[in-house]
């Protein structure tokens, strides 16, 4: 027994399953996490190993190199890039999507235990990274004090991080920029010279001292009493009365050759918000965790704590992921909102009947909430993604109800009663019906095919839509009918006493409607060669727009949050650094008024942690975060704000070079930046190379952000050894290098520990024994022997010219030039960069490259195409089976190129730009396109299996479908339109997706319409002839041989 037959004669049973699945789905929709975009785990690990007192040519060498040849083997390795930099290495490994990343990082550890055998013996151990998205913050916090800036950190630590790390779902929670407490102890070295001491017997006889130790246990009586020596420093006032030696009888303590001083770490890095002092407060989420849920706690407990605070220490949010988070998702659940009422309204204005039309539109939430229950067992979350899922399908979901609902509509109104014409009525379509859905399906399911982070991205919309259609279908072939049996009853006769009644306003425009199409159609059949040639020409036309249209890779959106990253010539003092910075701050004041919160810092927080080894940091850079009103609060976008700031940035002569980046924040980049890559060894070439094409970019029009990756070489001492000097003295050239380190940077030190809470006690020369060159010739190093040399007299001191970062691609040697769009579309940049290049003579042992946001697109443009003719391919078998034929099919896919003529039309008009989100609403209309045309040939193959004849059974079958075939395509594109009118937060995103569904539906149903039914009757009557002519040929043949 069909499926529909049992619906409608079981309808109890019908109405519980479905009752049930939506009670499943409001309990998977309270427990939905909610989130921006779809955990990603980037196939990604980078390797960081630290190398202390080594400039980035020995990194390179010594370590990274070594690290890059033995990674190089590690399965799935897609690409390896490193970057040396004096002291660090990193090397980054990406792999293909689809890695099992934990086989991957088990993978490199075995290779890094290799490497470590090679290694030098001062490098320490190689640390692992594995990116995920959960790894950016979700907040970061500006805390700002004046009396209590000195106890910020350990304030912080109790009053605020202790507290806060007890929410659930909070990963970690760190400072940046905080001052650090310290024990200085600053040697005189001409005092210490005269005891006959060096810096090493200090640091010995402090480590010596500050120490607890147990020494065995004694028996005493019937006890047993461990002992245990406490020598550990209980105030930091202890550490100046060490006695460090004997003298003649005479002691001498510490503080007759050093000052000793608890305080503050020397400053390294300013951090300002809204120009006080202050510290960075930046929290993580722990994976799979509600960003939006852990928000909410964070804000809700975060008054409370601040009272705890002394009265001087204020905290303000710099960057919450969840105001974007939610302002998109509540723009996006209004899309959902309106998208339904322009549905409701639809269906209400050509139907007629709100019993019919309730019918119809409980195929929505049943469909929409089937997708929740998904997520849910899926692990996945609420975000744009998964919402716009549902926004593209909520004018899809209602077109099979519809279309059955139409049907036993017709039955009722030609006498059958509502029980057999539901039965009768879906049993006519309800194979076209199904033929319709897996058409779409067909087009969404294989997004969940693509690779790369494309792939990862829209796998949430294939699989989203695909559900939901299904689930739609499953309601329109089994509750719809069942419904129309007990709702609908015979239309009462058409009144017409009332003017405005429905029978005499919408009935009659449909009917006129009906009858117009029918003239239009015969007027077609009639002048089929006018009607192809017109075709043809649009579709020619419409094809010439593409060299006249942008393109970039993904559209950006405004998410008031502006990042700036300021350099200075290398080697500047971070108080110079500063003084530009409060240059630069301003001008922002008094020229920047949209913005709310303003965040410096300048110089490097060497104890940043993860934050502060991947971002741009040094005694020269200056580093800004902005938060701007809301989108809807001002009066120009982030685009044009962070165009002023390079207006004015670029006058100030001591800046080397700055970038702005409109959303960038913590952790954001732009998405449509174009790279020129150079390779090649010679340093000296290609700096001078990626020199030359900078200056000449920055002539292009829309150019911005113009940022040569490798810095300006710095000015460096060099140290070279006397080799035969010092094996005179018993040296050798580890010996100087590690005296000499800890004379100017200390040696390793024991701690000074307070209340659980522990600091460094540094030891070295006093500042003024060490900042000039003859200081460094002056110290004194110590042979084994006991021999006291001064350092001018076994080396030669020079000073040269180094570069600070060397960046390596595939394990060559690369520079990259980094441009920004700016009002100029990506191609048109792209082409006049090319040019500029092309001008340039490029030594033979260079190579460069045009790669970034080109060679993205490319890739989404290739996966694209693929998906686009996977999706044609299942689409023509799902149809050639319904039809029986192979040739049946092409008549409806001529639909196709005019649904792409709609989306170039509709793109130009609106001045959108061809990129990703677009170009998959196009390839998305492969499927929703021929909905239409199957259903109106299915049914022309209905009438002439009746009997007609072919022209009238075309006519018969237009004025029949035409108001299912609008129907449908009408809640497709009202409720595609509000996704692409919105003008709300993250709407940027998406608007170019909905403006490409609804100018290629509109404009492929207005061919549809036309188009099809003059190919089908060229196709029938050509077959017809053949079939005419056969016969004919068979009747002669046969009559021949009678004669005979």
């Amino acid at each position: 027994m069909s499926i529909y037959k049992q619906s409608v004669q079981r309808p109890i049973t019908t109405l519980m399953l479905f009752i049930g699945l939506v009670v499943l789905g409001i309990y998977s929709l309270t427990r939905l996490p909610i989130d921006f975009y779809p955990e990603l785990e980037f196939p990604a690990i980078s390797v960081y190993t630290v190398y202390s007192g080594a400039g980035a040519e020995d990194i390179e060498t010594n370590v990274t190199r070594v690290i890059e040849d033995n990674l190089n083997t590690v399965s799935n390795l897609k690409e390896i890039t490193s970057v040396s930099r004096d002291n660090i290495s990193i090397v980054s490994c990406e792999f293909e999507w689809g890695t099992n990343m934990d086989e991957a990082a088990n993978e490199i550890r075995d290779a890094l235990s290799l490497a470590e055998q090679v290694l030098p013996d001062e490098v320490e151990d190689p640390a692992i990274f594995k990116f995920s998205s959960s790894l950016m913050p979700i907040l970061v916090f500006a805390v700002t004090a004046d009396e209590s800036y000195a106890a910020l950190e350990k304030i912080l630590e109790e009053k605020i991080i202790n507290p806060l790390n007890r929410i659930e779902g909070i990963g970690a929670i760190g400072t940046f920029g905080a001052p650090a407490r310290e024990v200085q102890v600053t040697i005189n070295p001409r005092k210490m010279e005269a005891y006959h001491l060096t810096i090493e017997q200090v640091a010995a006889v402090l480590n010596a001292e500050n120490l607890n130790m147990p020494a065995g246990h004694i028996e005493m009586g019937k006890l047993d009493y461990p002992l245990r020596v406490e020598g550990e420093f209980t105030e930091s006032d202890q550490v100046k009365e060490i006695v460090l030696a004997n003298i003649n009888g005479k002691p001498v303590y510490l503080k007759d050759i050093a000052t000793v001083q608890d305080t503050l770490r020397d400053m390294t890095i300013d951090e300002r918000i809204n120009g006080k002092k202050g510290v960075r407060l930046i929290i993580q989420k722990q994976s799979g965790a509600n960003t939006v849920k852990i928000a909410r706690e964070v804000n809700k407990q975060l008054p409370g704590l601040a009272r705890t605070l002394p009265p001087d220490i204020r905290i303000e949010p710099i960057f919450d992921t969840s105001d974007f988070i939610t302002g998109s998702i509540n723009n996006l659940s209004q899309t959902l909102l309106f998208a339904l009422l322009f549905v409701v309204l639809v269906v209400l204005f050509f139907l007629g009947r709100w019993r019919a039309t309730f019918i119809v539109v409980i195929t929505i939430p049943i469909s929409l909430i089937v997708a929740f229950i998904y997520l849910y067992l899926t692990g996945n979350t609420i975000n744009i993604i998964s919402l716009s899922s549902l926004s593209i399908a909520i004018g899809m979901v209602v077109d099979d109800a519809i279309v059955v609902l139409e049907n036993i509509t017709k039955h009722i109104e030609r006498g059958s009663r509502p029980r057999e014409a539901a039965i009768y009525a879906t049993n006519e379509v309800w194979l076209a019906v199904i033929v319709t859905t897996l058409t779409v399906v067909a087009v969404f399911l294989p997004l969940t095919l693509v690779s790369g982070m494309t792939g990862e991205l829209f796998k949430q919309l294939g699989w989203v839509v695909s559900i939901t259609v299904v689930t739609s279908t499953t309601v329109a072939i089994t509750l719809t009918p069942m419904l129309s049996s007990k709702l609908l009853r015979l239309r009462p006769k058409k009144n017409t006493t009332r003017k405005l009644s429905y029978d005499n306003t919408v009935l009659r425009v449909l009917d006129w409607l009906d009858g117009f199409y029918e003239k239009s159609l015969q007027y077609a059949l009639r002048h089929k060669a006018l009607v192809l040639i017109a075709s043809l020409a649009i579709f020619g036309g419409t094809l010439a727009l593409i060299p006249l249209m942008g393109t970039e890779f993904l559209p950006e959106a405004d998410q008031g949050q502006l990042s700036a990253t300021v350099e200075l010539q290398t080697g500047v003092r971070v108080d110079e650094t500063i003084r530009i910075a409060r240059q630069i701050d301003n001008y922002i004041e008094q020229n920047i008024s949209e913005y709310t919160l303003m965040s410096t810092s300048s110089g490097s927080d060497d104890r940043g942690g993860i934050f502060s080894v991947f971002m741009q940091s040094g005694s020269n850079i200056i580093n800004y975060n902005m938060r701007l009103k809301n989108i809807g609060e001002r009066d120009r976008s982030v685009w044009e704000i962070a165009e002023d700031l390079r207006s004015y940035l670029k006058t100030i002569p001591e800046i080397v070079t700055y970038t702005v980046i409109p959303n960038g924040g913590m952790g954001g980049t732009t998405d449509n930046n174009v790279v020129v890559e150079i390779m090649g060894y010679d340093l000296d070439a290609t700096s001078a190379l990626a020199d030359t094409l900078a200056r000449r970019f920055t002539g292009i029009q829309g150019a911005r952000n113009i940022e040569v990756s490798r810095d300006p070489s710095k000015p460096q001492l060099r140290i070279i050894p006397d080799r035969e000097k010092m094996a005179r003295y018993g040296l050798t050239t580890y010996n100087v290098a590690n005296q000499l380190r800890n004379r100017v940077e200390g040696p390793y030190m024991t701690k000074y520990r307070e209340e659980g809470d522990e600091y460094d006690i540094v030891v070295r020369f006093d500042e003024e024994h060490r900042n000039s060159i003859s200081d460094l010739e002056s110290m004194i190093i110590t042979s084994s022997r006991g021999n006291t040399i001064r350092l001018e007299e076994v080396a030669d001191i020079t000073e040269t010219w180094s570069p600070p970062n060397i960046e390596h691609k595939r394990k060559q040697r690369i520079i990259t030039v980094n441009i920004t769009p700016y009002k100029v579309p990506l191609n048109v940049l792209t082409k006049n960069i090319q040019a500029q290049i092309d001008r340039v003579e490029v030594p033979s042992d260079v190579q460069i490259t045009v790669g970034g946001a080109v060679e993205d697109m490319q890739e989404s443009m290739i996966d694209l195409a693929m998906l686009l003719v996977l999706g044609m391919v299942l689409v023509y078998l799902v149809m050639a089976s319904q039809f029986e034929s192979l040739r049946m099919p092409f008549i409806i896919m001529f639909s196709i190129p005019f649904a792409f003529s709609g989306v170039l039309l509709a793109l130009f008009i609106t001045n959108t730009t061809l990129n990703l989100i677009s170009m998959v609403g196009g390839v998305m209309l492969v499927g929703i396109v021929v909905k239409n045309a199957i259903v109106l040939v299915d049914y022309i193959n209905l009438m002439r299996d009746r009997g007609n004849e072919l022209t009238e059974a075309i006519a018969i079958s237009g004025r029949s479908r035409l108001r299912p075939v609008l129907m449908t395509s009408l809640t497709t594109i009202l409720g595609m339109l509000p996704l692409a009118l919105s003008t709300g937060e993250g709407s940027e995103i998406w608007s170019p997706m909905g403006i490409s569904v609804i100018g290629g539906l509109l404009f492929s149903t207005m061919v549809t319409l036309i188009l099809v039914p003059v190919v089908y009757h060229l196709f029938i009557k050509r077959i017809e002839q053949k079939r005419s002519r056969k016969l004919i040929y068979s009747f002669m043949e046969e009559t021949t041989s009678e004669n005979a």
